[in-house]
């Protein structure tokens, strides 16, 4: 996660929209981003998904429904968004927010080529819960 510098694009607004489950953030300059709450579950920057280095990722799986509960302030750099289903450990900064907005539609293509890939799903009736801590659930399509 970068520091906050001069070419760091601050936020203006964010807002949660409950019923469509979009965060709208707005940036200095007038550029706003939409962003689900599914593609910021599924790209949270946290070690547990992200892992420690290249390889490490583990696939986000079925967070079609996934809701945000409460959005909390991180210093003047940076939001953590507590989720639905419990997941609290990711610092979206700043960077971070404006880059995934930037970068949404690609990455959310790369995102559903790799469950295709991987015969993954997005639903959560098809993702039982993992049963042991660091197990990985099978979660694939039916």
């Amino acid at each position: 996660m970068a520091g906050l510098d001069e070419s760091t694009k601050i936020p203006t607004e964010i807002k949660l929209h409950q019923r469509s489950r979009i965060l709208e953030v707005s940036f200095e300059g007038g550029e706003r981003f939409e962003l689900s709450y599914e593609f910021l579950r599924v790209f949270t920057p946290s070690a547990e998904a992200r892992g420690h280095g290249p390889g490490q990722e583990v696939l986000q799986v079925g967070k079609r429904d996934v809701g945000i509960d409460r959005v909390e302030a991180v210093g003047n750099y940076a939001i953590r968004p507590v989720f639905s289903d419990g997941h609290d450990s990711g610092l979206y900064s700043w960077d971070l927010l404006y880059n995934l907005g930037l970068n949404r539609d690609q990455l959310w293509q790369a995102y559903l080529d790799r469950l295709e890939k991987e015969h993954a799903s997005r639903d959560p009736a098809a993702c039982p819960a993992v049963p042991a801590a660091g197990a990985q659930s099978a979660c694939r399509k039916h």
